[in-house]
């Protein structure tokens, strides 16, 4: 590979890299063609990145977006990379998926905003809950005293529209 060519692949992975909030290293090795298909398709339709890179030149990406180190020890032997854009759980969640049908590609690490993790957490990682359902989680919470307070004054008002009917009939009978 020539000077130039290897300098652009640095340079699309370092924006790959300062993109993304979270990171999957994996082993693509015994995968058929069909399989790693499969998990592009997968990781495509949900925004996330998937690239085969030279270990080198990964390693060089990451030193040149900085706060990386932690994942240079897992950087031996044939390595592609999942970026997560929007939610750094997404691509820990799709890989896991993917191995539960094919027990393939093997997870090296994963890094989350920050934090390295070792492959062989990939299942804890993939149960946590998404950055959308935290933020439902939070909405809900706010909005149910609300909704609460306003069922509560319809029914007091509903009681009321009660009371006021019941006198008003209770008066025509007298006054008849």
């Amino acid at each position: 590979m020539k000077k130039e060519e290897k300098s652009k692949i640095i340079e699309e992975i370092s924006e790959k890299i300062s993109k993304s909030k979270g990171l999957v290293l994996a082993d693509f090795t015994r995968m058929t063609v069909a399989e790693v298909n499969e998990l592009r398709r997968e990781l495509k339709g949900a925004g996330v990145d998937y690239k085969v890179v030279k270990n080198t030149l990964l390693k060089i990406a990451m030193q040149n977006v900085g706060g990386y180190d932690g994942l240079f020890k897992y950087l031996e032997g044939p390595t592609a990379v999942a970026f997560g854009y929007d939610d750094p759980i997404t691509p820990v969640r799709l890989i896991k998926k993917i191995k539960g049908k094919i027990e393939k590609p093997s997870v090296k690490a994963i890094f989350i905003e920050g934090q390295v993790y070792d492959g062989s957490k990939l299942d804890e990682l993939a149960n946590l809950p998404s950055k959308s359902d935290i933020i439902a989680g939070i909405i809900g919470s706010v909005i149910a005293p609300a909704s609460g307070i306003v069922w509560a004054l319809n029914a007091v008002l509903s009681e009321l529209v009660l009371v006021i009917d019941a006198i008003a009939k209770k008066l025509e009978e007298k006054g008849s």
